[in-house]
Formats: structure tokens, sequence, C-alpha cells
């Protein structure tokens, strides 16, 4: 008899992956590099893309209530247009996003370390990427757990910072005319460049639906998660925005390479040691998900016969899919050796957004077909539609925009 996956984790475990996924990939790294093409519109820039991220995050929701199993992307294709070629695309498609954002955030995770050390990028890299494939081997129940703990100290270090540059709130009033465009078009082709990038801070919530097969009565509790993180998340970036724009010049926060430990010492004067050392566990953290993440979508293409068998075997003592790990570290050090970071969080972004737009179509053919289902959530078939419409005019305005500024 096949080994299988080990059904193990509580609701309160994959919210901890979720955010532990999401916040790694996002504010710890990129807040100064949207505030390089926003400047002053960097709130709003993460704002709209929450707003972005929530119509797809509620069609997610839905789909992964409908369909707990492992590639649920893929999965969620072939159900509603029964195209193999298709369904496996959409599946590499979702690899291919775990593969370069975890590459994307250990190119920051060597930022934050240069505060400590002075290495090699390439040694730095390597270094963390092999280790996380190891965590990763190990079991979901043991990965799961390194990774809710090392959220836990994510959530403290961006509370932290809150406290820490909390009194610049006081100047909010006073400065949020700074942070409304006019009605000019450059005003707006920055927010809207800053917010596709930002969206990438909001990657991970769609990875949570690749470990349903380990999640107890995923059908209630994978819907309650996603949309418990995508909340978090949104209310915490949003936060953290406005205490970096009010407290450090543009050029300051838009030139740094570790953002969040540049605002602490300029707030308190200190050198940042805690903030940097909860910052390299914050995008460790992103990276080991997206490692999970990709392993578990090869392992649910390959039990599908969509992809080489094996890629899809269980290891029966980690049960835990050993090759497709294997596999999915090796190329994400490739990419992280290859590219620069804004570079591969655009691409994500791109990937993404494509993505979101095949799924929020497929839920819209899939409602079309049978609008109920039992013991699932449902969401209003207009939440599909606007998040198809939002996905492709972001991509649409991405490609106008990067052709303007070439």
């Amino acid at each position: 008899m096949p080994v299988a996956l080990k059904r193990s984790l509580s609701p309160l475990l994959i919210i901890f992956y979720g955010l532990g996924t999401i916040l790694g990939a996002g504010i710890y790294v990129l807040v100064g590099e949207v505030a390089a093409t926003a400047g002053m519109y960097t709130p709003l820039a993460f704002l709209i893309a929450s707003l972005i991220a929530g119509f797809s995050a509620f069609s997610f929701a839905e789909l992964s209530s409908r369909f707990p199993k492992s590639a649920g992307e893929a999965l969620y294709t072939q159900e509603a247009f029964g195209h193999r070629m298709l369904s496996t695309t959409v599946g590499v498609m979702v690899i291919s996003i775990g593969i370069i954002s975890a590459a994307a955030i250990s190119r920051g995770f060597t930022g934050y370390l240069d505060v400590f050390i002075d290495i090699p990028d390439w040694l730095a890299l390597c270094s963390l990427i092999i280790s996380l494939g190891l965590i990763a081997c190990w079991g979901i129940s043991e990965s799961v757990t390194t990774i809710s703990l090392m959220t836990s100290i994510e959530l403290f270090g961006l509370f932290y910072i809150l406290w820490v540059c909390g009194d610049s709130l006081a100047e909010l009033p006073a400065r949020l005319p700074e942070m409304l465009p006019p009605w000019k078009t450059a005003s707006w082709v920055a927010v809207f460049s800053g917010a596709f990038l930002a969206f990438y801070a909001y990657i991970g919530f769609e990875d949570m639906v690749n470990v349903a097969e380990e999640l107890r009565n995923p059908q209630k509790n994978m819907p309650l998660a996603i949309i418990s993180c995508l909340v978090i998340t949104s209310l915490l970036y949003l936060a953290v925005a406005l205490v970096a724009v009010l407290s450090l010049p543009q050029e300051d926060l838009a030139g740094s390479h570790a953002p969040l430990a540049l605002l602490y010492q300029q707030k308190t004067g200190s050198a940042p040691t805690l903030i940097t050392l909860i910052s390299l566990f914050a995008v460790s953290n992103g990276a080991l998900v997206q490692i999970i993440m990709g392993a578990r979508v090869l392992y649910g293409l390959s039990s599908q016969g969509w992809l080489p068998k094996p890629l899809g075997r269980i290891n029966p003592r980690t049960r835990t899919p050993l090759r497709a790990t294997f596999l999915i570290t090796a190329l994400i050090l490739i990419m992280a050796l290859w590219l620069p970071l804004v570079t591969l969080a655009r691409l994500t972004s791109f990937v993404t957004l494509t993505v979101f737009a095949c799924i929020n179509m497929a839920l819209i053919v899939i409602k079309g077909r049978a609008p109920k289902a039992d013991n699932c959530m449902i969401v209003p078939l207009w939440v599909p539609w606007i998040g198809f419409f939002i996905s492709v005019t972001m991509i649409l305005m991405e490609l106008t925009t990067q052709f303007f500024l070439t």
C-alpha cells in the first residue's frame, strides 16, 4: 500500500504556517523597494495590494473547501476545465512561484546578514537554502512547528518596530495629504507600480491550500485560516508602512537592503542587533514554507499522474516527498544565485497574478455548474469575477508601465 501524507496539522498551526510565508516574503524585505517606487504613497500601495489579494483569497477559500487536496491550483483548474495540459501548466506555474519567491526571500536574507558579518553572498545563500531544505525533509509536523516558532518571532519583531516607532503616528493627520496622490497619471503609475511590487508581500495564502491533505478537517479549517492570515497581515503591513514613511527620509528608506533594521537604528540610535536577528528568522521562515509548498505541489501533480511518479514518492520514515524536496531546493538555489531581489519579486508577482486569474475563472465555471456544495464555504459569484478582473488589470498595467519605463 502506498505511503500517504500525514494528516497532523491543527487550525492554529496552519494559520502560523500561512503567516510565516506571507510575513517572511513581505514587509521585512520589500518595504524599502516599494518606497523606491511609490515614495510617500507606499502605505496606499500596500493597501491596494491587499485589496488585489483579498478577492482571490476568498476564491481560494471556497475552492480549498470544495477540493481539499495537494496541488490545489492544478486540481481546481482540472475540475473546472477538464484539460490536463492546462492543469499541469498551472501546477508548474505554482511551483515556479514558490521557487522564485524563495529565491527572492533568500536574497533579502543576505542584506540583513551583512549587518553582522561580511561574507560572500553565494556562501550565505548556499548555507541558508541547503539548511532549509534539510528541515523540510525532516517531517511536516516538525517543519510546521519550526515555522510556527519562527512566525511567533516575526510577529514579535513587527510589533516591536511598531512600539519603537509608534510616536511617529502622531504626525499622521498633518502628513496625510503627502500620502494621497493627486489626480495625475505619473503619480498613479507610481502607486500601482508600487502596489504590483507590494503584492509580492501578500503571496503565501495560496500556498496554504497545498498542505490540505495534512490538515485536520480542511473543509472548515482551511478557509478560516486563509481569511485570518490575510486580515492579520494586511493590518500589520499598513501599520509598518505608515511608521516607515513617517520615520525615515524617503531616500534612506528606498536605498536600504535591511529596511526594518535601519528604521530601528534611526529611531533609537542603537545598534539594530535584535531586529536584525528577528529579520533573519523572518526571511528564513518564508523560504522554508516555499520549499514545503513546492514539494507538495510536485507530489500532488505526480499523484495525479501528470508528472513522473518518482517525484510523488513519500519516504516511509519522514512521511515527506524527499525527491521533490531535493529538486525544489536545488532550483531555488540556482535562482537565488542568478537574479537580483527586485527582478525576482516582480517576476513572482506577475506569475502569481496569472495563476490568480486562472483560479478565479475556474471558480466561476465551477459555481456555474454547482452553485452550492455541502459542508463547504460559499462566496458570492461576484467575488471571483472581481478577482479575475483585478488580476488581469494589474498584469496589463504592469506590462504597460514597464514598457514605458524601458
